[in-house]
């Protein structure tokens, strides 16, 4: 059994430089403290983040590392410390890693936990303080291995795996684990009143989960922006929302027109560091992040053009580095309120169980491929290169 003496090894989807990622045989899992558990893992999806790992643009990565953090299991081993769950839980395990101790874990800041992260002094450098760690991601948040794997070790397991509602299968409770807490914080971030309307930049996983978040939470309109017309027309469909195709509309004029010329009262960034756009500063972004600049802040200054004076940005898609051509002017005298981090977990993974038991928020139709972990290559072609109306693949590793 993984995590037991005597293993033979499992399979897991690694790092294998810049723009390659292969199938391994890696080590068994262990238990190596007494508050771990060992899950096997029967779904995991990609996400945007996971290319940016994959297309070299966050530092630190090693051959070899396996990606993933988004993922939902059976607990197979527990550790003699774990109070929470038992052998044969089926459970979905929070992105981030929290010890429960820390004062940020106590004021349910879970992604910023100050015990998780081992290689904390490597972040310190580049960020000034360490966050917490994050499966499958960088030396950065701490190296731990990924979830496209057919095992995985989750420390701290008390405080982030929890047991699934019977009515969720794994192709749709996999987004509890990260893109919906996300999205839900992202919508909470914006403190969105009666009669708001609320403009998301990116219409991948995130993007949908936080436009639908932001309508449960009271917003009266939410316009989602994006150059993908499957993802697009995904997000009228299924959410209800007005949609703007950033190649064949000027957004700024749009989202002007669509609110008596005041602007979006609060604007969510769901992109990232790869955005793109075919203007100008687009391309000056291209060229600066082959020179040292690791990050396109496209979807970041539109939000901050287009926002309402006194409004809100969220900002959930991930950065790693410096950016150059911020509207820190505009973020000054409009007065803008800028929220920004890595998911509190933790925090938002309870509700969103249960609202997703309820039918509340709904994301069966985010899979649009499901595979073998064995094809997970070629699922990742799919979704960077957004093929055959790829939103989201979930792999099997058991299949």
């Amino acid at each position: 059994m993984a995590g037991g003496d005597g293993g033979t090894g499992v399979k897991a989807l690694c790092w294998e430089g810049v723009g390659r990622v292969a199938v391994r045989t890696v080590p068994d899992p262990r238990i190596d403290n007494a508050r771990d558990a060992i899950v096997k893992v029967t779904a995991s999806s990609v996400c945007g983040s996971d290319l940016h790992l994959i297309d070299g643009y966050v530092p630190g990565m090693r051959e070899g590392d396996i990606l993933g953090h988004e993922f939902v299991g059976e607990v197979v081993e527990i550790g003699p410390a774990v109070r929470t769950l038992a052998v044969g839980d089926r459970v979905v395990v929070a992105s981030t890693i929290g010890c429960g101790g820390c004062w940020f874990c106590d004021t349910d800041q879970w992604s910023l936990c100050d015990n998780t992260n081992p290689n904390a002094a490597l972040s310190e450098r580049l960020w000034g303080q360490a966050p917490a760690a994050v499966f499958g991601s960088s030396p950065l948040t701490g190296g731990f291995a990924g979830s496209h794997a057919e095992y995985v070790r989750v420390p701290f397991a008390d405080y982030g795996v929890y047991r699934l509602p019977p009515n969720l299968p794994d192709d749709a409770a996999v987004y509890a684990s990260d893109a919906a807490p996300t999205g839900w914080m992202a919508a909470e971030m914006c403190r969105i009143g009666e009669g708001d309307v609320v403009a998301v930049w990116g219409a991948g996983g995130v993007g949908q989960l936080a436009a639908r978040a932001a309508l449960v939470l009271g917003a009266e309109r939410v316009i989602v922006i994006d150059r993908y017309s499957d993802r697009l027309d995904a997000a009228r469909e299924n959410l209800g929302v007005a949609t703007i195709d950033y190649q064949r509309a000027d957004v700024q004029e749009v989202l002007e027109d669509m609110t008596a010329g005041r602007g979006p009262d609060a604007c969510i960034e769901a992109v990232g560091m790869e955005a793109d756009n075919d203007g100008g500063l687009g391309l000056y972004d291209l060229a600066t992040g082959r020179t040292g600049q690791s990050e396109r802040p496209v979807a970041v200054r539109e939000a901050i053009l287009a926002c309402r004076k006194g409004g809100t940005v969220a900002m959930v898609g991930v950065f790693a580095g410096l950016a150059d051509r911020f509207p820190l002017g505009a973020l000054m005298h409009k007065g803008l309120t800028l929220r920004s981090g890595q998911p509190h977990s933790q925090r938002y993974l309870p509700l969103v169980l249960d609202r997703m038991a309820r039918g509340d928020i709904w994301t069966d139709y985010l899979t649009t491929h499901s595979m073998p972990l064995s094809d997970g290559p070629f699922g990742y072609e799919l979704f960077k290169y957004k093929i055959d109306g790829c939103l989201r693949v979930v792999f099997h590793p058991q299949a």
